[in-house]
Protein backbone atom coordinates (compact mmCIF):
# COMPACT_ATOMS: atom_id res chain seq x y z
CA UNK A 1 0.00 0.00 0.00
CA UNK A 2 2.82 2.45 0.86
CA UNK A 3 4.60 1.66 -2.44
CA UNK A 4 1.45 2.44 -4.42
CA UNK A 5 1.00 5.71 -2.52
CA UNK A 6 4.64 6.73 -3.14
CA UNK A 7 4.36 5.90 -6.85
CA UNK A 8 1.16 7.96 -7.15
CA UNK A 9 2.77 10.95 -5.43
CA UNK A 10 5.86 10.78 -7.68
CA UNK A 11 3.62 10.60 -10.75
CA UNK A 12 1.64 13.63 -9.62
CA UNK A 13 4.80 15.64 -8.84
CA UNK A 14 6.30 14.76 -12.24
CA UNK A 15 3.10 15.79 -14.02
CA UNK A 16 2.95 19.10 -12.14
CA UNK A 17 6.63 19.84 -12.87
CA UNK A 18 6.18 19.11 -16.58
CA UNK A 19 3.14 21.37 -16.76
CA UNK A 20 4.98 24.21 -15.02
CA UNK A 21 8.08 23.85 -17.27
CA UNK A 22 6.03 23.88 -20.48
CA UNK A 23 4.04 26.89 -19.26
CA UNK A 24 7.19 28.87 -18.48
CA UNK A 25 8.72 27.88 -21.82
CA UNK A 26 5.61 29.07 -23.61
CA UNK A 27 5.74 32.39 -21.76
CA UNK A 28 9.42 32.81 -22.62
CA UNK A 29 8.77 32.10 -26.28
CA UNK A 30 5.92 34.57 -26.29
CA UNK A 31 8.12 37.34 -24.88
CA UNK A 32 11.31 36.70 -26.94
CA UNK A 33 12.48 39.02 -29.74
CA UNK A 34 11.86 38.05 -33.36
CA UNK A 35 15.45 38.37 -34.68
CA UNK A 36 14.47 37.36 -38.19
CA UNK A 37 11.98 40.22 -38.44
CA UNK A 38 14.60 42.69 -37.12
CA UNK A 39 17.22 41.50 -39.61
CA UNK A 40 14.66 41.79 -42.42
CA UNK A 41 13.84 45.36 -41.28
CA UNK A 42 17.52 46.36 -41.38
CA UNK A 43 18.13 44.72 -44.78
CA UNK A 44 15.09 46.41 -46.34
CA UNK A 45 16.24 49.77 -44.93
CA UNK A 46 19.75 49.32 -46.38
CA UNK A 47 18.38 48.21 -49.75
CA UNK A 48 15.94 51.12 -50.02
CA UNK A 49 18.08 53.79 -48.41
CA UNK A 50 17.25 57.12 -49.97
CA UNK A 51 13.80 55.95 -51.10
CA UNK A 52 12.45 54.51 -47.83
CA UNK A 53 8.66 54.18 -47.84
CA UNK A 54 6.11 52.46 -45.60
CA UNK A 55 5.16 49.90 -48.26
CA UNK A 56 8.62 48.37 -47.93
CA UNK A 57 7.89 47.30 -44.34
CA UNK A 58 4.40 45.76 -44.52
CA UNK A 59 5.40 42.47 -42.82
CA UNK A 60 7.45 44.01 -40.00
CA UNK A 61 5.64 43.42 -36.63
CA UNK A 62 7.42 46.25 -34.76
CA UNK A 63 7.01 49.98 -34.48
CA UNK A 64 10.26 51.72 -35.50
CA UNK A 65 11.88 54.91 -36.73
CA UNK A 66 14.71 55.47 -39.21
CA UNK A 67 17.13 58.39 -38.84
CA UNK A 68 20.23 59.41 -40.81
CA UNK A 69 23.64 60.28 -39.41
CA UNK A 70 22.49 63.79 -38.55
CA UNK A 71 19.51 62.32 -36.64
CA UNK A 72 17.10 63.61 -39.24
CA UNK A 73 13.95 61.53 -39.24
CA UNK A 74 13.70 59.48 -42.43
CA UNK A 75 10.67 57.34 -41.56
CA UNK A 76 8.56 56.29 -38.56
CA UNK A 77 5.63 53.89 -38.23
CA UNK A 78 3.77 56.00 -35.68
CA UNK A 79 4.17 59.19 -33.70
CA UNK A 80 5.21 59.22 -30.09
CA UNK A 81 8.15 56.87 -30.45
CA UNK A 82 11.87 57.73 -30.12
CA UNK A 83 13.25 59.63 -33.12
CA UNK A 84 16.71 60.53 -31.74
CA UNK A 85 19.53 58.43 -30.43
CA UNK A 86 19.34 60.11 -27.04
CA UNK A 87 15.62 59.38 -26.71
CA UNK A 88 16.20 55.79 -27.78
CA UNK A 89 18.87 55.29 -25.16
CA UNK A 90 16.70 56.89 -22.46
CA UNK A 91 13.72 54.73 -23.41
CA UNK A 92 15.93 51.64 -23.75
CA UNK A 93 14.88 51.08 -27.35
CA UNK A 94 16.92 48.94 -29.70
CA UNK A 95 19.44 50.82 -31.92
CA UNK A 96 20.81 49.14 -35.06
CA UNK A 97 23.20 50.73 -37.51
CA UNK A 98 22.24 50.99 -41.19
CA UNK A 99 25.33 50.29 -43.32
CA UNK A 100 25.37 50.99 -47.06
CA UNK A 101 28.49 50.08 -49.01
CA UNK A 102 30.44 49.74 -45.80
CA UNK A 103 29.48 53.18 -44.52
CA UNK A 104 27.09 53.77 -41.59
CA UNK A 105 24.44 56.06 -43.02
CA UNK A 106 21.91 56.03 -40.19
CA UNK A 107 20.18 54.01 -37.54
CA UNK A 108 17.00 51.98 -37.10
CA UNK A 109 15.32 52.65 -33.75
CA UNK A 110 13.03 49.70 -32.79
CA UNK A 111 10.50 50.81 -30.23
CA UNK A 112 10.31 48.58 -27.11
CA UNK A 113 6.85 48.90 -25.57
CA UNK A 114 7.75 47.84 -22.01
CA UNK A 115 4.27 48.59 -20.61
CA UNK A 116 2.61 46.26 -23.07
CA UNK A 117 5.39 43.72 -22.58
CA UNK A 118 5.00 43.87 -18.80
CA UNK A 119 1.22 43.52 -19.09
CA UNK A 120 1.65 40.46 -21.29
CA UNK A 121 4.15 38.95 -18.88
CA UNK A 122 1.87 39.72 -15.91
CA UNK A 123 -1.10 38.14 -17.66
CA UNK A 124 0.82 35.02 -18.62
CA UNK A 125 2.35 34.70 -15.18
CA UNK A 126 -1.10 35.11 -13.60
CA UNK A 127 -2.46 32.35 -15.81
CA UNK A 128 0.43 30.04 -14.91
CA UNK A 129 0.13 30.90 -11.22
CA UNK A 130 -3.65 30.31 -11.21
CA UNK A 131 -3.19 27.03 -13.07
CA UNK A 132 -0.54 25.97 -10.56
CA UNK A 133 -2.81 26.85 -7.62
CA UNK A 134 -5.69 24.95 -9.23
CA UNK A 135 -3.43 21.94 -9.74
CA UNK A 136 -2.24 22.11 -6.13
CA UNK A 137 -5.84 22.44 -4.92
CA UNK A 138 -6.83 19.41 -6.97
CA UNK A 139 -3.87 17.47 -5.60
CA UNK A 140 -4.73 18.53 -2.04
CA UNK A 141 -8.39 17.57 -2.50
CA UNK A 142 -7.39 14.23 -3.99
CA UNK A 143 -5.03 13.64 -1.06
CA UNK A 144 -7.76 14.55 1.47
CA UNK A 145 -10.18 12.17 -0.24
CA UNK A 146 -7.51 9.50 -0.19
CA UNK A 147 -6.83 10.05 3.52
CA UNK A 148 -10.57 9.97 4.24
CA UNK A 149 -11.04 6.73 2.36
CA UNK A 150 -7.90 4.97 3.49
CA UNK A 151 -7.42 6.29 7.06
CA UNK A 152 -10.17 8.47 8.56
CA UNK A 153 -13.19 6.40 7.48
CA UNK A 154 -11.66 3.02 8.51
CA UNK A 155 -10.51 4.57 11.79
CA UNK A 156 -14.04 5.89 12.47
CA UNK A 157 -15.42 2.41 11.80
CA UNK A 158 -12.94 0.92 14.25
CA UNK A 159 -13.83 3.61 16.82
CA UNK A 160 -17.55 2.81 16.53
CA UNK A 161 -16.72 -0.90 16.68
CA UNK A 162 -14.72 -0.36 19.89
CA UNK A 163 -17.70 1.49 21.44
CA UNK A 164 -19.98 -1.45 20.58
CA UNK A 165 -17.47 -3.84 22.16
CA UNK A 166 -17.27 -1.65 25.29
CA UNK A 167 -21.08 -1.73 25.56
CA UNK A 168 -21.08 -5.51 25.20
CA UNK A 169 -22.73 -5.46 21.75
CA UNK A 170 -20.76 -8.35 20.32
CA UNK A 171 -23.21 -9.26 17.54
CA UNK A 172 -22.24 -6.30 15.33
CA UNK A 173 -19.42 -7.36 12.95
CA UNK A 174 -16.62 -5.11 11.73
CA UNK A 175 -16.60 -4.77 7.95
CA UNK A 176 -13.23 -5.85 6.59
CA UNK A 177 -11.45 -4.20 3.65
CA UNK A 178 -7.95 -5.36 2.81
CA UNK A 179 -7.39 -2.42 0.42
CA UNK A 180 -6.49 0.06 3.16
CA UNK A 181 -3.75 0.10 5.78
CA UNK A 182 -6.16 -0.95 8.56
CA UNK A 183 -7.19 -4.12 6.73
CA UNK A 184 -5.15 -6.47 8.89
CA UNK A 185 -6.28 -4.70 12.06
CA UNK A 186 -9.97 -4.96 11.15
CA UNK A 187 -9.62 -8.68 10.58
CA UNK A 188 -7.87 -9.12 13.93
CA UNK A 189 -10.44 -6.99 15.77
CA UNK A 190 -13.32 -8.92 14.25
CA UNK A 191 -11.68 -12.19 15.28
CA UNK A 192 -11.38 -10.74 18.78
CA UNK A 193 -15.11 -9.91 18.70
CA UNK A 194 -15.93 -13.50 17.74
CA UNK A 195 -13.76 -14.83 20.55
CA UNK A 196 -15.32 -12.46 23.09
CA UNK A 197 -18.81 -13.39 21.95
CA UNK A 198 -17.98 -17.08 22.23
CA UNK A 199 -16.43 -16.57 25.68
CA UNK A 200 -19.43 -14.56 26.88
CA UNK A 201 -21.85 -17.19 25.59
CA UNK A 202 -19.87 -19.93 27.33
CA UNK A 203 -19.88 -17.90 30.55
CA UNK A 204 -23.62 -17.34 30.23
CA UNK A 205 -24.26 -21.05 29.73
CA UNK A 206 -22.03 -21.92 32.70
CA UNK A 207 -23.76 -19.40 34.99
CA UNK A 208 -27.18 -20.51 33.80
CA UNK A 209 -26.24 -24.13 34.43
CA UNK A 210 -25.11 -23.27 37.97
CA UNK A 211 -28.27 -21.31 38.71
CA UNK A 212 -30.45 -24.06 37.27
CA UNK A 213 -28.61 -26.53 39.48
CA UNK A 214 -29.19 -24.34 42.55
CA UNK A 215 -32.86 -23.90 41.63
CA UNK A 216 -33.29 -27.63 41.07
CA UNK A 217 -31.61 -28.53 44.36
CA UNK A 218 -33.63 -25.88 46.20
CA UNK A 219 -36.85 -27.29 44.81
CA UNK A 220 -35.82 -30.85 45.64
CA UNK A 221 -34.85 -29.90 49.21
CA UNK A 222 -38.24 -28.32 49.87
CA UNK A 223 -40.04 -31.64 49.42
CA UNK A 224 -38.31 -33.58 52.27
CA UNK A 225 -38.38 -30.47 54.48
CA UNK A 226 -42.16 -30.26 53.99
CA UNK A 227 -42.41 -33.94 54.90
CA UNK A 228 -40.39 -33.33 58.06
CA UNK A 229 -42.68 -30.46 59.04
CA UNK A 230 -45.81 -32.54 58.41
CA UNK A 231 -44.53 -35.53 60.43
CA UNK A 232 -43.43 -33.19 63.23
CA UNK A 233 -46.91 -31.64 63.38
CA UNK A 234 -48.46 -35.13 63.65
CA UNK A 235 -46.03 -36.10 66.38
CA UNK A 236 -46.85 -32.90 68.30
CA UNK A 237 -50.48 -33.95 68.39
CA UNK A 238 -49.59 -37.22 70.07
CA UNK A 239 -46.79 -35.95 72.34
CA UNK A 240 -47.28 -37.16 75.92
CA UNK A 241 -44.80 -35.03 77.91
CA UNK A 242 -43.38 -31.50 77.88
CA UNK A 243 -39.82 -32.54 77.00
CA UNK A 244 -40.93 -34.31 73.85
CA UNK A 245 -43.13 -31.36 72.89
CA UNK A 246 -40.24 -28.92 73.31
CA UNK A 247 -37.94 -31.08 71.20
CA UNK A 248 -40.57 -31.48 68.49
CA UNK A 249 -41.26 -27.71 68.51
CA UNK A 250 -37.52 -27.08 68.13
CA UNK A 251 -37.38 -29.56 65.27
CA UNK A 252 -40.39 -27.94 63.62
CA UNK A 253 -38.93 -24.44 64.02
CA UNK A 254 -35.61 -25.48 62.45
CA UNK A 255 -37.39 -27.25 59.60
CA UNK A 256 -39.48 -24.14 59.06
CA UNK A 257 -36.34 -21.99 59.06
CA UNK A 258 -34.72 -24.25 56.47
CA UNK A 259 -37.89 -24.07 54.41
CA UNK A 260 -37.81 -20.26 54.42
CA UNK A 261 -34.11 -20.09 53.54
CA UNK A 262 -34.53 -22.55 50.67
CA UNK A 263 -37.57 -20.65 49.43
CA UNK A 264 -35.61 -17.39 49.41
CA UNK A 265 -32.72 -19.03 47.60
CA UNK A 266 -35.07 -20.58 45.06
CA UNK A 267 -36.87 -17.30 44.41
CA UNK A 268 -33.61 -15.36 44.06
CA UNK A 269 -32.22 -17.90 41.60
CA UNK A 270 -35.40 -17.96 39.55
CA UNK A 271 -35.55 -14.17 39.47
CA UNK A 272 -31.97 -13.99 38.15
CA UNK A 273 -32.83 -16.56 35.52
CA UNK A 274 -35.87 -14.48 34.52
CA UNK A 275 -37.94 -17.61 35.11
CA UNK A 276 -40.12 -16.28 37.91
CA UNK A 277 -43.24 -16.48 35.80
CA UNK A 278 -46.44 -14.64 36.75
CA UNK A 279 -49.61 -15.80 35.01
CA UNK A 280 -52.40 -13.28 35.57
CA UNK A 281 -56.03 -14.45 35.48
CA UNK A 282 -59.35 -12.95 36.55
CA UNK A 283 -60.38 -14.17 40.01
CA UNK A 284 -63.11 -13.27 42.48
CA UNK A 285 -62.00 -11.28 45.49
CA UNK A 286 -63.42 -13.81 47.98
CA UNK A 287 -60.52 -16.12 47.10
CA UNK A 288 -58.29 -13.56 48.77
CA UNK A 289 -59.80 -14.61 52.12
CA UNK A 290 -58.61 -18.18 51.49
CA UNK A 291 -55.08 -16.98 50.77
CA UNK A 292 -55.01 -14.96 53.99
CA UNK A 293 -56.44 -17.87 55.93
CA UNK A 294 -53.64 -20.11 54.60
CA UNK A 295 -51.11 -17.68 56.12
CA UNK A 296 -52.98 -17.48 59.45
CA UNK A 297 -51.21 -20.49 61.01
CA UNK A 298 -50.73 -18.63 64.31
CA UNK A 299 -54.33 -17.48 64.43
CA UNK A 300 -53.39 -13.82 64.97
CA UNK A 301 -54.92 -12.33 61.81
CA UNK A 302 -58.18 -10.40 61.90
CA UNK A 303 -59.71 -9.95 58.45
CA UNK A 304 -62.30 -7.27 57.72
CA UNK A 305 -64.95 -7.92 55.02
CA UNK A 306 -63.55 -8.02 51.49
CA UNK A 307 -65.46 -6.03 48.81
CA UNK A 308 -66.99 -8.15 46.05
CA UNK A 309 -65.04 -7.58 42.85
CA UNK A 310 -62.95 -9.28 40.19
CA UNK A 311 -59.18 -8.98 40.50
CA UNK A 312 -56.44 -9.63 37.94
CA UNK A 313 -53.84 -11.69 39.76
CA UNK A 314 -51.79 -14.88 39.92
CA UNK A 315 -53.16 -16.61 43.03
CA UNK A 316 -50.03 -18.72 43.51
CA UNK A 317 -47.76 -15.68 43.47
CA UNK A 318 -50.23 -13.66 45.54
CA UNK A 319 -50.11 -16.40 48.19
CA UNK A 320 -46.31 -16.06 48.26
CA UNK A 321 -46.62 -12.29 48.66
CA UNK A 322 -49.06 -12.59 51.56
CA UNK A 323 -46.92 -15.30 53.19
CA UNK A 324 -43.84 -13.05 52.95
CA UNK A 325 -45.59 -10.02 54.45
CA UNK A 326 -47.25 -12.03 57.25
CA UNK A 327 -43.99 -13.81 58.10
CA UNK A 328 -42.16 -10.47 58.26
CA UNK A 329 -44.83 -9.09 60.57
CA UNK A 330 -44.61 -12.11 62.87
CA UNK A 331 -40.79 -11.93 62.79
CA UNK A 332 -40.21 -8.21 63.37
CA UNK A 333 -43.43 -6.96 65.07
CA UNK A 334 -44.58 -10.05 66.95
CA UNK A 335 -48.14 -8.69 67.30
CA UNK A 336 -51.56 -9.47 65.99
CA UNK A 337 -52.31 -8.45 62.39
CA UNK A 338 -55.37 -6.62 61.11
CA UNK A 339 -56.20 -6.74 57.40
CA UNK A 340 -58.56 -4.31 55.71
CA UNK A 341 -59.55 -4.17 52.04
CA UNK A 342 -60.83 -1.16 50.09
CA UNK A 343 -61.30 -0.35 46.40
CA UNK A 344 -59.30 2.74 45.35
CA UNK A 345 -58.77 3.99 41.77
CA UNK A 346 -58.85 0.68 39.94
CA UNK A 347 -57.12 -1.35 42.66
CA UNK A 348 -58.19 -3.56 45.51
CA UNK A 349 -55.97 -2.19 48.25
CA UNK A 350 -55.17 -4.79 50.91
CA UNK A 351 -53.83 -3.11 54.06
CA UNK A 352 -51.89 -5.31 56.51
CA UNK A 353 -51.44 -3.52 59.83
CA UNK A 354 -49.34 -4.65 62.77
CA UNK A 355 -48.72 -2.97 66.13
CA UNK A 356 -44.95 -3.21 66.33
CA UNK A 357 -42.26 -0.50 66.52
CA UNK A 358 -42.27 0.15 62.75
CA UNK A 359 -39.22 1.00 60.63
CA UNK A 360 -36.89 4.03 60.95
CA UNK A 361 -37.95 6.68 58.45
CA UNK A 362 -34.53 6.78 56.77
CA UNK A 363 -34.77 3.05 56.03
CA UNK A 364 -38.22 3.11 54.40
CA UNK A 365 -36.93 3.91 50.83
CA UNK A 366 -34.48 0.99 51.08
CA UNK A 367 -36.89 -1.77 52.10
CA UNK A 368 -37.45 -3.00 48.54
CA UNK A 369 -33.76 -3.12 47.60
CA UNK A 370 -32.40 -6.54 46.84
CA UNK A 371 -30.51 -8.08 49.81
CA UNK A 372 -31.21 -5.06 52.02
CA UNK A 373 -31.87 -5.81 55.68
CA UNK A 374 -32.80 -3.05 58.10
CA UNK A 375 -31.41 -2.34 61.53
CA UNK A 376 -34.24 -4.35 63.14
CA UNK A 377 -33.14 -7.52 61.35
CA UNK A 378 -29.71 -7.81 62.98
CA UNK A 379 -30.67 -10.76 65.17
CA UNK A 380 -33.21 -12.28 62.76
CA UNK A 381 -32.63 -14.84 60.02
CA UNK A 382 -33.31 -13.83 56.44
CA UNK A 383 -31.71 -12.89 53.13
CA UNK A 384 -33.25 -9.49 52.36
CA UNK A 385 -35.19 -10.81 49.35
CA UNK A 386 -38.75 -11.17 50.67
CA UNK A 387 -40.06 -7.66 49.99
CA UNK A 388 -37.99 -7.34 46.82
CA UNK A 389 -39.52 -10.49 45.31
CA UNK A 390 -43.02 -9.65 46.60
CA UNK A 391 -43.06 -6.23 44.93
CA UNK A 392 -41.50 -7.76 41.80
CA UNK A 393 -44.38 -10.25 41.52
CA UNK A 394 -47.06 -7.62 42.23
CA UNK A 395 -45.63 -5.36 39.55
CA UNK A 396 -45.68 -8.25 37.12
CA UNK A 397 -49.43 -8.34 37.88
CA UNK A 398 -49.52 -4.55 37.12
CA UNK A 399 -49.98 -3.84 40.81
CA UNK A 400 -47.61 -2.53 43.46
CA UNK A 401 -46.60 -2.64 47.11
CA UNK A 402 -46.18 0.28 49.54
CA UNK A 403 -44.77 0.30 53.08
CA UNK A 404 -45.20 3.06 55.64
CA UNK A 405 -45.21 3.72 59.36
CA UNK A 406 -48.39 4.66 61.18
CA UNK A 407 -49.10 6.13 64.58
CA UNK A 408 -49.14 2.81 66.47
CA UNK A 409 -47.44 0.35 64.16
CA UNK A 410 -46.46 -0.50 60.59
CA UNK A 411 -48.57 -0.92 57.44
CA UNK A 412 -48.01 -2.74 54.15
CA UNK A 413 -50.37 -1.98 51.25
CA UNK A 414 -50.85 -4.53 48.48
CA UNK A 415 -52.29 -2.89 45.37
CA UNK A 416 -54.03 -5.63 43.41
CA UNK A 417 -55.43 -4.45 40.05
CA UNK A 418 -59.12 -4.87 39.36
CA UNK A 419 -59.97 -6.93 36.29
CA UNK A 420 -60.21 -4.77 33.18
CA UNK A 421 -59.00 -1.62 34.95
CA UNK A 422 -55.21 -1.77 34.47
Amino acid sequence: MSKKLLLALLLVIASASTFYFLSMLHMKNGLSTDRVAINTLVKLTEQNWGTVQGEHFVDIPYDFAIIDRSETLVYQTKSGISVTEKEAIYHRDTLIDVVVQGISVGKVIIYNDYDTLFSRMKLQFSVIFAASLLLLACLFLAYILYLNRMIFRPFSKMQRFAKHIAKGELDIPLEMDRNHMFGAFTESFDMMRDELAAARHSEYLANKSKKELVASLSHDIKTPVSSIKAVTELMLLSASDDKTSRQLNTLYAKANQIDHLVTDMFHATMEELNELQVNVTEEHSHLLGELIDNANYYGQITLAPIPDCLIAADLLRLQQVIDNVVNNSYKYAGTAIEIECVIIEGFLEVQLLDFGPGVPEEELPLLFNKFYRGSGAVHQSGSGLGLFISRYMLRKMHGDMVCCNRRNGFMVKLLIPLAGKN
